[in-house]
């Protein structure tokens, strides 16, 4: 007999709020998780608009404020931003792509508040990691922004994106990041949403080179025990269970568009049917607790069989809607990640069969595309 699906109760109070304050980039990553309709520069909220959902995050109880992208940096009042966030309590993390910040901005940001700063890495190598950044010189912006977050005591996380490209340097980008002194280092195979679902034949790596970078992830993890944190994201589409996406569907996560629109995750605007509260027209505060939005997939109650009678119903949540949705049409049924889904055997044969063909050219994002 299944279990009965448990009542959505009142939400505890998100951990982290992600802030979206652009998506303007200098990069063009074939695998952009951003939607595919970018929100322009005159759409973005202000400073004082911004100043005010750091406020009601605060009072909602939020802990961490996330500033990411596009890329924040390109935002000229990111140290007003991170001012305020500091002076209501909020830790403050920078995810940025470290192209065109210099020594001089990074103080400024520090100074500012700034606690931790996100890196993302291309590859291990300056010409595979251009080419996939759409961006001559790019790695070596990076690596010398990696330094000074060294020489200024700034603690570092280094973001690796991992496709068929760069799987077999896996090992290499450890190294690199020992070398540059991060503190954690987070190896993430490709999420196929907004930009990189467009490129997923290019991207997807085989299951030999999925078994080789997680065999050097694990051994790296024994060798370098106690002195670099390495978190790991396997690839969905060769996973046997889906993962807790954000952690459940409006548990602990909140991001926020640059025009305002309040999410459960960055691409949960794919989903048709959803109406998307601003923080232009309501609080956080209500909008996390009330709308139809948050409450539609949040708990056990909206799952279908065999998720609610699951063992495993309250530790992936069900796993991924937008994964769902892309994969099998729909958002309100199984993850096509887990292996109870009808859906699974036709992923795994797509994974099989896309990896293992001629890897097509990427289509950047480019601005105007």
């Amino acid at each position: 007999m299944n279990a009965q699906p448990a009542a959505v109760a009142v939400p505890e109070p998100p951990l982290a709020v992600l802030l979206e304050l652009t998506h303007r980039c200098p990069l063009a990553c074939p695998y952009c998780s951003n939607p595919l309709q970018l929100v322009g520069l005159r759409q973005e909220l202000d400073t004082a608009q911004w100043q005010r959902v750091l406020e009601q995050a605060a009072e909602l109880g939020v802990l961490q404020a996330h500033f990411s992208g596009g890329e924040p940096t390109l935002r000229k009042d990111l140290a007003d931003l991170l001012r305020h966030a500091r002076a209501h309590g909020l830790y403050c993390n920078l995810i940025t792509s470290g192209v065109g910040v210099t020594r001089e901005r990074l103080q400024e940001l520090q100074r500012a508040g700034l606690d931790h700063l996100q890196l993302s890495l291309q590859d291990s190598r300056a010409d595979g990691a251009d080419r996939i950044a759409g961006y001559a010189g790019a790695h070596a912006r990076k690596l010398a922004l990696a330094r000074w977050c060294g020489e200024l005591e700034l603690p570092l996380t280094l973001n690796a994106v991992i496709h068929r490209h760069n799987a077999e340097r896996v090992g290499e980008m450890i190294e690199l990041a020992v070398e540059l002194g991060a503190g954690r280092l987070e190896v993430a195979h490709t999420q196929y949403y907004g930009w990189g679902l467009r490129n997923r034949a290019a991207l997807l790596p085989t299951r030999a080179q999925f078994d080789a970078a997680s065999a050097a992830v694990a051994a790296a993890r024994e060798r370098l025990r106690g002195r670099l944190t390495i978190d790991y994201v396997t690839p969905d589409y060769y996973a046997r269970r889906p993962k807790p996406c954000m952690g459940g569907w409006g548990r602990r996560f909140v991001n926020i568009t640059p025009e305002g629109k309040v999410l459960p995750c960055h691409a949960a605007e794919t989903i048709d049917g959803l109406q998307f509260d601003s923080v232009l027209e309501r609080g956080l505060g209500e909008i996390w607790r009330d709308s139809d939005a948050f409450n539609r997939y949040r708990g056990t109650a909206w799952m279908p069989d065999p998720c609610r009678g699951c063992e495993h119903r309250e530790r992936d949540w069900g796993g991924c809607r937008c994964q769902a949705l892309a994969l099998s049409g729909r958002a309100d049924t199984l993850d096509p990640v887990c292996e109870k889904s009808p859906d699974h055997a036709g992923l795994r044969a797509l994974a099989e069969r896309e990896s293992q063909a001629p890897a097509p050219e990427f289509v950047y994002r480019r601005p105007g595309r």
